[in-house]
This record gives C-alpha cells, structure tokens and sequence, in this order.
C-alpha cells in the first residue's frame, strides 16, 4: 500500500502529464443515457480495434456500464471545455444541458467531439480501486477540429504557437 505522501505524490505526477478528456457515454436498462468525463482512456489495438477506459468502483454509474455491454468514447474538442464539468457534476441532469442524439445501436452520441468511438465491451478488468473496460471499435466518426487536454489540473487546448514550431 502506499502511503499519503506517496499518494500525494502519484497525484502531482499524474496531474502533470497531459492527457486527452473523454466522456464515456451509454444508456441505463430503461434506455436513458448516462454519461462521465475520463481521462484514463488508452488505445490498445489496432487490429482488431481495441480501446480501454477505466471507472473508479465508488461512481454511481459503475454497474450502469459494467453492465450495458456498450458504450461510445467521444474524444473532446478544444472547445467542449464545459463538458468536462458537466459529466463530472453529481446530481444534474447532463442530457438536458447539451445537444445529444441516440446512435443506430441507441446510445447517446454528444455533439460536437473531435472523434467519437462507439464500442462493444469485450472485458472488464478489476485494477485497485477502479474497473477496466475494454472495448471492441464498432464504429467511429471524426471531425476536423483540435482536440481538448488535462495538464497540471487545467483543461484546454494546445497552444496554436506549439503547431507553428513543428
């Protein structure tokens, strides 16, 4: 087990590499939609088409999408920043904030994400205090726009000067 400032430590470090932000989003058994910000999100394969995402076991939502069998993965735009305190907000209805619609394979699908992945669970894998999901690439569409990132406990964009060095 680590200890406090190992934790403490382990946060800063992790807080300081950046990383894309997702929102996971799926449908509970009456087929209202259900959705979460994640940036613990990974490809895995390319062939087949395989990614993860993991879940902390303490979210309301977990048994919602450990259970659905499906889920879409849309990878946020730089400017989708209230998203990610939208789907990170406890007890609000996130659907009625947003435009959303319902995917063939009725799940919800968010407007305006830079590239949406549309999954089928092939496994869950249970890692310390969080679950695994692994998901089968199903299908997925993209749009032309940047994409939105977690560094030092802020969101936001790559700075255009970063693609003018390059």
């Amino acid at each position: 087990m680590l200890n406090e400032d190992n934790q403490r430590l382990f946060k800063e470090a992790m807080g300081n590499y950046p990383t894309g932000v997702t929102v996971v989003t799926t449908t509970n058994r009456e087929g209202d939609p259900v959705g979460i910000t994640v940036n613990s999100f990974a490809s895995v394969s390319l062939d087949p088409l395989i990614i993860l995402w993991s879940i902390d076991r303490k979210a309301s939502s977990i048994d919602t999408f450990t259970k659905s069998g499906k889920f879409i993965v849309h990878l946020l735009a730089n400017d989708q920043q209230e998203l990610v305190k939208l789907f990170s907000s406890k007890n609000v209805d996130r659907f009625s904030k947003i435009k959303w619609g319902f995917s063939d394979n009725q799940l919800p699908v968010l407007e305006g994400a830079f590239a949406v992945l549309e999954c089928e669970t092939v496994q869950t894998v249970e890692a310390g205090d969080h679950t695994i999901l692994i998901g089968a690439v199903t299908n997925i569409r993209t749009e032309k726009k940047d994409p939105l990132l977690y560094h030092r406990r802020h969101i936001g964009a790559i700075p255009s000067e970063f693609y003018e060095r390059m």
